[in-house]
């Protein structure tokens, strides 16, 4: 059995002029597709609304890639189509964000060269790529896989990055004796508490460098802010790719609870959702677990705080609503049992995990 997986690599800094010359052309193409999709609601006012498709817009931006002066090819300019129209259906928007060449202006937007699959080779460890050989520090070793379609993007500090998808082989799943099912609650004090009673509780990276980060900022020391910030990020990224790899291959079966990153963030808790990662936690999760042909699903973990693991009933006793954040140990009425509050919810978790499994992972 086969799985899509995306390598990430670093490229040397002597192509970042050449990568940015590319990075600008993309970004008209995309410009061009963003306007062009605007005129024609506007135009039609009246009528019927219409939507540019990736192949409308294929059609309109042809023979760009043959300009003078222009350094990028069909294959990317096709790909910038298309990616500006799924993106314009995804968002349900008359148009999106104009990308910014302007290296000095404070809405730049940050390099980014799609590529389709046939675009890009590799050869003696270099990719080639628009008739320039592109080296990197390859390692994974590309000569493995087969290389299909991706990007080149660049961060905050102005280093770029090779994102390819490859195919790779789902190993096959070493159950160790006595393998368990494992329910998970994502949580802000603890980033994961589980329903074996254990609990994954990283350092706050952004907590600790917030005073260094502080002074950066009022010092308006630029270069330094975003070395801040890329080190929080790696030191985040590290701690959660450790603790997900050893849950995958401790468990056979693990089952996260859904809950709202994205709506949580626009609350006064931001900056510790922020922190915690709980997105990352469970994309790592879910990959991890695919390759590893172990059991992964999010469960609706709506009630989880409140119902008793041991009864299933919603107890008076138990914590609800915003008044009872701050408990975090409490007894239940029915059966007397001593709950912590998070790993009650983990037990529940894995609980309506099992139920789903039951009836097809599909239901969950």
């Amino acid at each position: 059995m086969e799985a899509t997986k995306t390598l990430k690599l670093r490229i040397k800094d002597k192509h970042a002029k050449a990568m940015l010359a590319m990075a600008r052309d993309v970004n008209q193409v995309w410009n061009f597709c963003n306007e062009t999709q605007f005129r024609s609601l506007k135009r039609y006012c009246n009528r019927p609304k219409v939507w540019l498709s990736g192949f409308d817009l294929q059609k309109l931006t042809n023979g760009f890639s043959k300009c003078e002066g222009v350094s990028i090819g069909s294959a990317t300019q096709q790909q910038v189509c298309e990616e500006f129209a799924t993106r314009l259906r995804q968002f349900k928007l008359q148009r999106l964000n104009w990308r910014v060449s302007d290296r000095n202006s404070p809405k730049y937007s940050l390099g980014w060269v799609p590529f389709k699959a046939r675009a890009l080779t590799y050869k003696n460890g270099q990719v080639c790529f628009n008739g320039i050989s592109i080296g990197l520090w390859d390692s994974y070793g590309l000569s493995k896989y087969e290389l299909r379609a991706g990007s080149f993007n660049e961060d905050s500090r102005g280093r770029w990055y090779l994102n390819v998808a490859v195919k790779v082989q789902v190993e096959e799943k070493r159950v160790p004796d006595g393998a368990t099912t494992i329910g998970i609650d994502l949580g802000l004090k603890t980033l994961a508490t589980y329903s074996d009673g254990t609990s994954f509780n990283p350092k706050k990276f952004y907590r600790e460098s917030e005073a260094a980060l502080g002074i950066a900022q009022r010092a308006r020391k630029k270069k330094r802010v975003k070395a801040i910030h890329a080190r929080i990020a790696n030191q985040r990224k590290d701690a959660i790719h450790k603790e997900t790899t050893a849950l995958v291959r401790k468990h056979a079966a693990i089952f996260v609870g859904n809950v709202n990153a994205k709506a949580v963030a626009k609350t006064s808790m931001a900056k510790s959702v922020l922190d915690a990662a709980w997105t990352t936690f469970r994309t790592q999760l879910q990959y991890k677990a695919i390759r590893q042909a172990v059991v992964f699903a999010e469960i609706n973990e709506a009630f989880s705080t409140q119902t008793c693991s041991c009864c299933g009933v919603i107890s008076p006793s138990s914590p609800k609503g915003r008044a009872g954040l701050g408990i975090r140990q409490w007894t239940c009425c029915s059966c007397g049992s001593v709950h912590d509050r998070d790993t009650n919810a983990a037990c529940n978790i894995a609980r309506l995990g099992h139920q789903a499994l039951e009836v097809g992972i599909s239901g969950v």
